[in-house]
């Protein structure tokens, strides 16, 4: 099993994480610690990535994806997946950009599980402005809320509200996990 833990920056996908990793003994791949240097400034000085600044991200992060799968292991990946494409290029690298196959791909893969962080503007922005360390600048929240696309039902994806304590949203998402080993 993969699961994706994805919304917004400043979500909690880092804490949640980093609590089902120790709680199941899975790794758990911080989807930030693999974004280019370039795309780390351009966020810590308050400018969108593009879709161009993202996909070798995604596509990174889909062969992790694929390493683990292959690998047959259990694997936490956190990652904002704030579109469909994006989604689906976790799913499917390369496959997604190629307009003829991208129209043939189904939503979902078996064995992984998006577990999509949701909360209000005004908490995570909250949150963001109350962190240190993190490079997302706060500013760019409100464009992660116009670009976001929450994931549909065919995507895989389960829907959890970020209001609830860490413990309570681990053991809503652990119940789904163990529904689809």
């Amino acid at each position: 099993m993969i699961l994706v833990i994805m919304g917004v920056s400043g979500s909690g996908k880092s804490t949640v994480g980093s609590f089902l990793s120790k709680k199941l003994g899975w790794p758990l791949h911080e989807g930030d610690d693999y974004h280019s240097k370039e795309n780390v400034e351009k966020m810590a000085s308050g400018v969108p990535l593009t879709d161009q600044d993202r996909t070798p991200w995604l596509l990174c992060l889909h062969d992790i994806i694929q390493r683990e799968m292959c690998a047959g292991t259990n694997a936490i990946l956190t990652c904002s997946a704030l579109k469909k494409l994006y989604r689906q290029l976790l799913l499917f690298g390369s496959r997604a950009l190629n307009p003829s196959s991208a129209s043939h791909s189904p939503d979902s893969v078996g064995g992984v599980l998006f577990a999509f962080l949701q909360g209000s503007y005004e908490l995570i922005h909250a949150r963001m402005v109350a962190r240190r360390g993190h490079f997302m600048a706060a500013s760019l929240l409100q464009s992660q809320f116009e670009m976001l696309e929450p994931p549909s039902e065919s995507e895989n994806a389960l829907t959890v509200d970020i209001q609830k304590s860490v413990p309570e949203i681990a053991a809503e998402i652990e119940r789904a996990v163990c529904t689809q080993q």
